[in-house]
């Protein structure tokens, strides 16, 4: 659900949620402090314990998020130095292997960082990767016949060995991006820590105290909520994935080949 949203959706979301609520728990403690002698210890004791559960979710969300955000940084990393690998390898092959392997690695360099721009799951997403499929499968064509006509030669071997693993690196990079943290955890996040600063409002409400303590922890916790959805975003927000890597690699096939069959 909430990956399908523009990223002001989301946080206008989160704002009003915790805002809303911790704005009720307000107005309520403000009507029920003529029972504050009665209702102060139990509500003091009930926010305490919330807060206490409500940070743990948030670092556990937050863990998960960053977990996954390191994770799609370092597949496209290993993709990138896949495909150069791959590509270097090519300049070895004999032609007419080597002219077309050359020319359907560059066409693949430019998908693999289209894909760094599509949303995940996304209609594009899933074009963008049968095209890097249909390539991939070109390629082994064309590795296939190198190897037929030098059986014995090191050049394909050692070339048939990195293209493998850069198909096999398009498959981890691919999955990283559809691997999030899952909804519900996001929503009882998002939940949690609006009830528990709903109820810090009604307990500093209780006692007569100002709000500005609550205000400042309900733009604090949503500012952690926004950070945490925001990395499980790697295309849309504040912090994405860069693909500089590719890019990089992209570069250096402008340049003419550095090594000969």
């Amino acid at each position: 659900m909430f990956f399908s949203l523009s990223s002001w959706t989301v946080a206008l979301i989160i704002v009003a949620v915790v805002g809303g609520i911790t704005a009720v728990g307000v107005v309520l403690g403000r009507y029920l402090r003529k029972h504050s002698d009665a209702l102060r210890e139990p509500f003091g004791v009930l926010q305490g314990a919330l807060l206490g559960v409500v940070g743990l979710i948030l670092a556990f969300g937050l863990s998960l998020a960053v977990g996954r955000y390191e994770d799609r940084r370092a597949a496209v990393v290993a993709e990138a130095n896949a495909i150069g690998t791959t590509y270097l390898r090519a300049q070895l092959l004999a032609e007419p292997a080597r002219t077309r392997s050359l020319a359907l690695l560059r066409e693949y360099t430019d998908l693999a960082i289209r894909l760094s721009h599509d949303v995940p799951n996304s209609s594009d997403m899933q074009r963008t990767a049968a095209a890097e499929g249909e390539v991939q499968r070109s390629l082994w064509r064309h590795a296939g016949e190198a190897m037929d006509a030098a059986p014995v030669a090191s050049a394909p071997r050692l070339y048939v060995d990195s293209l493998n693993s850069m198909i096999d690196m398009q498959t981890v990079r691919v999955s990283g991006l559809n691997n999030r943290v899952p909804g519900a955890v996001l929503a009882l996040e998002v939940i949690g820590a609006a009830a528990a600063l709903g109820l810090l409002g009604l307990y500093l409400s209780v006692l007569g105290r100002g709000v500005l303590p609550v205000v400042l922890a309900s733009a604090l916790v949503s500012g952690l909520l926004l950070v945490t959805f925001d990395l499980d975003r790697p295309v849309r927000g504040l912090i994405t994935v860069p693909s500089t890597p590719l890019e990089t690699v992209r570069a250096s096939m402008a340049l003419p080949p550095a090594a000969g069959p």
